[in-house]
Order: C-alpha cells, then structure tokens, then sequence
C-alpha cells in the first residue's frame, strides 16, 4: 500500500463534516493514505479530488465528504483508528485516549 511520507510522518486523508464520512462510509484503508488523493486535498483542489476517488475507489461513497477532506500527519507507525459521528470524521491515537501502561 503506497503512502504519502514526509519528515517522518504519513499523511492520512479523513472527513471533518457532518453528513458522510470517507472511511467510515465505505472507503477502504488503502484510500485513506492514497497519495494522489492526499496531494489533491493538500491542493485544496475538490474536484481533482473527486476525480481520482471516482477512478480508483468506485465502491466507497463520494459526496459532501470531498469537500470536507482533510490531512493530518502522524508519526510513521503510529497506531490510530478514525472514529465517526453522523459522518464527522476524528482520528484517535494511543496518545489521545490516555492509555496507562502497567
């Protein structure tokens, strides 16, 4: 699976807005780090975005969450889920949840 890696950290694509979500709607895990869709959010550019989606991911459902896209770089081999609330896309790290080690 390609991703898109800088400085260390991968970039992973996710929908802020409410609605649909990207992944939790159906995208499979390769697309929530495909680098050419990654580059085209990064461009801010929805309708390359769309485009490339369409191509490569038919089955995952392409809407108001192209608009919503976004990017958010994690350290490489970071352990992460996306979670989702009536389409509001959040990443959650180890770190985040406030795990404790014994």
């Amino acid at each position: 699976m390609e991703k898109k890696i800088v400085d260390g950290k991968v970039a992973v694509l996710y929908s802020t807005g409410y609605g649909s979500g990207w992944h939790s709607w159906g995208a499979p895990v390769e697309a929530v780090f495909d680098p050419e869709l990654v580059d085209a959010v990064l461009a801010a550019d929805v309708r390359k975005a769309i485009e490339i989606a369409e191509r490569k991911y038919p089955d995952a459902y392409i809407g108001s969450n192209m608009n919503d896209m976004r990017v958010m770089w994690l350290p490489v081999g970071a352990l992460f889920r996306i979670e989702e609330y009536d389409g509001n896309e959040s990443i959650i790290t180890l770190e985040s949840e406030g795990w404790l080690t014994a």
